[in-house]
């Protein structure tokens, strides 16, 4: 008889099935729950820990990623997992944040959920997995949230929406949706698209929301079978009395105080007011004491106070806290080439948001390694967003970047992304680092536009600029309004967070947080038509800075030049045991990269020395042709009818003895010549099919200052020449290979 008592539900999701089991797997967590599809398998824990005194929720979200789980071994040094990857952390925050309004208000306790993927087949991605099974754990555990959250991914693939895709079609998606929500309601979106249209993202919605009510109703069942009792959480409240009398006394005060101009002034308005009202309802006592318990009453009364009064004001009243009308995008002002030794700059100041993005170009060989449990293994393009404490007036730790911060960056990448041109047609690695200089909403839609000019002003030949814009929602009964370009005080106090980042022609990026249930699909679909006004007015003024990319890149930038060679050439440019490629390396100071196709990628610190590497090359790997000239071409070998001279290496040509001393009989070649002389030579003949390539000297009057057909009639005056000749059945082709995959890479240093 076994000694686990399993419970097991699932549902059908898209083309797959979805499965939770509880009852085999750590059985002392709060909750834990095995979700499954295919051969990806998640144990998700939800645990609750010591009641705190704070006055926050103590939740904290974990994914760990174990290797084991795809068959693979950590590649770092000491070969085990170290911190959290960033596809673990971005997973982190779509499990919290459409679960974390559903807690209780006065929810203190410790609380911690735990994702671990413990088998991936990489057909099935974990991340969905992860964000279903904590809801369920949730579901079964102590913890009283308010519902269940269901999430799935819906793709857009040739043309047709398909429910949780495989993973291998991710990178050919034309819209990559994570949706998350309740029976009731979406609460969270996460999106990455090529530019689709606004109805298209709404069609995706109403399909995800089908199917997460379908896993919202087997956690219920789940819940129903084997869930533990809830913990009682008693809502803290405030007493009708103090919050009449604080509005009485102190009211008018405050709206004068939230109407103040600036941001900064306006907090210190704020917070003088609410000193004053701590002050007089919560005063000490005649020995000095402070009553602890009647100040935080106070401060939760006039906290109240003033939320009320914000969102009154906008919703009903339509008045924002800085005078602007809903649709009002506060001043922009664009500007190019801030930072003069870097590839590309750009900065974006929007009201008291200032973005300044700086673009970093490297070659092929800098493309980012990622050692994770999905299928892609490289990046090269990215994009890094930081977001020090002055930027919002404080002082502040700054030891590498939050969850925030990583977020915050993806949803710009993802943003930019489909704009990036393929690496045929522009063979540099990009890197992108916003740095926020000031934040007062939406630093994340500001990093998106000040990236974009960024690229342009390096050169980055992207197929259209992106802007980005923050959307809000405030909700007062049936009174509702919709608001476009968000200040931090709106999203502090709203209903809902919606960015969203796109060309003029579709959508690239969609990032929604809702706090609410009554969000219909017709505010959303204002708040998309609202947004893409915003967003053709930021475009606009970011043209006013830049508008297209620059023909040529910064000149401190890394030249490349991507050839095509005759792949049977490849052993002509490694040379034998890679001779020859290092030593082009060390003369031009490249880097150079050969594919087994014949593609030759030069990388050099100028320009000028790119172009002397490429004429060498082409020079190397070029057929002879009647009318080259080749300057200092050594004579490798002499004989008693001529000289072969080295072309290039493995190609060499005939100098008749006729010829060795134009206008003059020689009896020797030796009396004029010697191995390893060098000498200017011109080809006159080239027989392809014998291999003979017959030459005259360049300073031979006969060969001065004529065409190629001219030459032609000239000849060589001594029956030919061979390609090779017998210096050692060379056959014209010299190759030698090296690297791993048939592939030759030489680096100087």
């Amino acid at each position: 008889m076994s000694m686990f008592d399993v419970t097991r539900v699932s549902a059908d999701i898209g083309d797959g099935q979805i499965s939770f089991e509880t009852g085999k797997l750590a059985k002392q967590a709060g909750g834990a729950v095995v979700v499954r599809s295919g051969d990806t398998m998640v144990l998700c824990t939800a645990t609750v820990g010591s009641l705190r005194d704070v006055d926050f929720l103590p939740l904290t979200v974990d994914i760990e990623e174990r290797m084991y789980a795809a068959g693979k071994i950590p590649g770092s040094f000491f070969r085990r997992e170290g911190k959290s990857s960033e596809k673990a952390t971005l997973t982190a925050r779509m499990i919290d944040r459409p679960i974390r309004p559903l807690f209780p208000k006065g929810w203190h306790y410790e609380t911690q959920l735990v994702a671990i993927p413990m088998s991936v087949d990489q057909v099935n991605p974990y991340d969905i997995l992860a964000m279903n099974g904590a809801s369920a754990a949730l579901a079964i555990s102590p913890v009283p949230v308010a519902d269940h959250v269901g999430a799935v991914r819906i793709g857009k693939h040739e043309g047709d929406f398909v429910v949780n895709p495989p993973e291998e079609t991710h990178e050919e998606l034309e819209l990559d949706l994570i949706v998350a929500g309740t029976s009731e309601a979406i609460l969270m979106v996460e999106a990455g698209a090529s530019g689709v249209t606004e109805a298209e993202i709404l069609d995706a919605l109403d399909i995800a929301h089908a199917e997460i009510k379908k896993l919202c109703a087997v956690m219920e069942e789940l819940q129903q079978k084997v869930g533990k009792e809830k913990i009682q959480v008693e809502a803290p409240s405030i007493d009708e009395n103090l919050l009449a009398e604080i509005r009485a006394s102190h009211g008018q005060a405050l709206v004068d105080a939230i109407a103040t101009e600036g941001k900064l002034e306006r907090y210190e308005a704020i917070d003088k007011v609410k000193d004053e009202v701590v002050g007089h309802y919560a005063a000490a006592h005649e020995d000095g004491e402070v009553d602890a318990e009647r100040v935080a009453e106070v401060k939760a009364a006039i906290n109240s106070i003033e939320k009320d009064t914000i969102r009154k004001a906008i919703a009903v009243e339509k008045k924002r806290p800085d005078g602007r009308a809903q649709d009002e995008i506060r001043p922009i002002e664009t500007e190019v080439d801030i930072s003069p030794r870097v590839h590309g700059s750009a900065l974006f100041t929007r009201g008291e948001t200032q973005i300044l993005s700086n673009v970093a170009l490297g070659t092929t060989r800098m493309d980012m390694r990622i050692d994770t449990l999905g299928l892609q293994t490289t990046k090269r393009f990215w994009h890094h967003y930081n977001f020090p404490p002055f930027s919002v007036g404080e002082a502040g730790f700054m030891r590498g970047p939050k969850r925030r911060d990583i977020g915050h960056g993806a949803l710009a990448e993802r943003a930019l992304v489909a704009t990036i041109p393929d690496e045929e047609s522009f063979p540099y690695v990009i890197r992108v680092v916003s740095e926020t200089l000031e934040s007062n909403g939406s630093s994340s839609m500001g990093s998106v536009c000040a990236s974009s000019m960024a690229l342009q002003a390096a050169g980055v030949p992207v197929t259209a600029p992106v802007a980005g814009v923050a959307m809000g929602l405030i909700k007062e009964g049936d009174d509702y309004i919709v608001l476009t370009d968000i200040a931090g005080v709106e999203d502090h106090l709203g209903d809902m967070d919606f960015k969203v980042a796109g060309t003029a022609e579709g959508i690239t990026a969609l990032q929604m947080d809702i706090k609410i249930t009554g969000v219909t699909f017709d505010i959303l679909r204002d708040a998309l038509d609202q947004a893409l006004k915003g967003r053709q007015f930021i475009l606009g003024k970011m043209a006013e800075a830049i508008d297209g990319a620059r023909e040529k890149l910064s000149i401190h930038a890394p030249a490349i030049e991507s050839i095509k060679i005759d792949p049977e050439k490849i052993g002509a440019v490694i040379g034998k045991g890679g001779e020859t490629i290092r030593a082009l390396c060390e003369e031009f100071e490249a880097e150079i990269d050969v594919e087994d196709d014949g593609t030759v990628r030069i990388y050099a610190p100028t320009g000028e020395l790119v172009e002397g590497c490429v004429a060498r090359i082409n020079s190397m790997t070029k057929e002879a042709e009647i009318g080259d000239r080749y300057d200092a071409a050594k004579v490798v070998k002499t004989t008693t009818f001529g000289a072969f001279v080295e072309l290039v290496k493995g190609t060499d040509g005939l100098l008749h003895i006729s010829n060795v001393k134009p206008g003059e009989r020689v009896d020797s070649v030796d009396d004029v010549l010697s191995a390893g002389d060098l000498i200017d030579v011109t080809v006159v003949e080239v027989d392809k099919e014998r291999g003979r390539i017959g030459l005259r000297l360049t300073e031979d009057p006969s060969v001065a200052g004529k065409s190629p057909e001219e030459l032609a009639s000239v000849g060589s005056g001594g029956g030919g020449s061979r390609n090779g000749g017998d210096r050692g059945g060379r056959g014209g082709r010299d190759r030698e290979r090296g690297g791993r995959g048939g592939r030759e890479r030489e680096r100087r240093g």
